[in-house]
């Protein structure tokens, strides 16, 4: 399958609002990508398809998961929505043919992140918060990192972001989340500096 085929499968199964969000992380970062060097094809796809398993209903994620051998714990038992990201990963394999390991991997760790977090981890993390469709109070500052910021800059004000987010109402953080954020703060030598 091509990525216009890729396209036109993933308009039929997402809703439109899902699908336009998709399509502007896929030219998010696919400019994320030009800015850091990334293979810029591979940034597209992993952007174009990483919410694809959100055509399961929220309270099948968890069968789906199982079916499949997905390991989860009881941050993703407590929050089942989670599971969309790595058996996102599994439904591009299937469904849409993709076999390279760089996006797959980025596809499962676009919402929570997680250790060693590569390149393309990063952009598509960074790049599903911030895509033009998102609109939530301080969008444009993580708009503006995108455009000036180094890529764990970013990212570490991404990570936060999130964590700050999910205690505000009060949900489990999950662990690859403050791990992803450690190991930046750790990578930069400092920590408690603020991101």
């Amino acid at each position: 399958m091509d990525y216009e085929e890729m396209k036109r499968e993933l308009s039929h199964r997402l809703k439109k609002s899902r699908y336009e969000h998709s399509l502007g992380v896929a030219d998010t970062a696919a400019f994320l990508a030009r800015r850091f060097g990334e293979d810029e094809t591979l940034a597209r796809l992993a952007g174009l398809l990483h919410d694809c398993a959100r055509a399961f209903p929220n309270e099948s994620l968890r069968a789906e998961a199982d079916a499949r051998g997905i390991a989860y714990g009881e941050v993703e038992r407590t929050m089942p929505l989670l599971l969309h990201a790595p058996l996102g990963a599994c439904v591009a394999r299937e469904l849409y043919g993709v076999e390279d390991e760089t996006v797959l991997r980025a596809i499962a760790r676009h919402t929570v992140g997680g250790t060693a977090m590569t390149v393309l981890d990063k952009i598509i993390y960074f790049a599903d918060m911030m895509e033009p469709t998102r609109d939530y109070p301080g969008v444009e500052e993580l708009r503006d990192l995108a455009r000036n910021a180094s890529l764990d800059e970013m990212t570490l004000a991404g990570l936060t972001r999130s964590i700050a987010f999910v205690l505000e109402k009060g949900h489990l953080i999950h662990p690859d989340t403050v791990i992803a954020r450690n190991e930046l703060l750790l990578a930069r030598g400092g920590f408690g500096m603020g991101a």
